[in-house]
């Protein structure tokens, strides 16, 4: 790999160094894996989403038939 160094008196195409090509690499890895954890906390937060609803949809129509609610069901309730 290359990089353009630019100075006041021009600039010079160089080759990067390997240390300049692990610490690249480095953090192309880290950042792959904060995307990661995002993407995962987002699908997490969807799931939780998606569970509480359909928790609060089955306490609606257990409500609505007359029948008894479980514990969790009687949670969703805000009164």
């Amino acid at each position: 790999m290359k990089k353009l160094i630019i100075t006041p008196n021009g600039s010079e195409v160089v080759d990067y160094t390997a240390e300049e090509i692990a610490q690249d690499e480095t953090k192309v890895s880290a950042n792959l894996v904060k995307e990661q954890e995002i993407a995962d906390a987002k699908a997490q937060e969807e799931a939780d989403k998606e569970a509480s609803d359909a928790l609060k949809a089955s306490a609606k129509a257990k409500l609505i038939a007359g029948e008894a609610l479980t514990e969790e069901e009687a949670n969703t309730i805000v009164l």
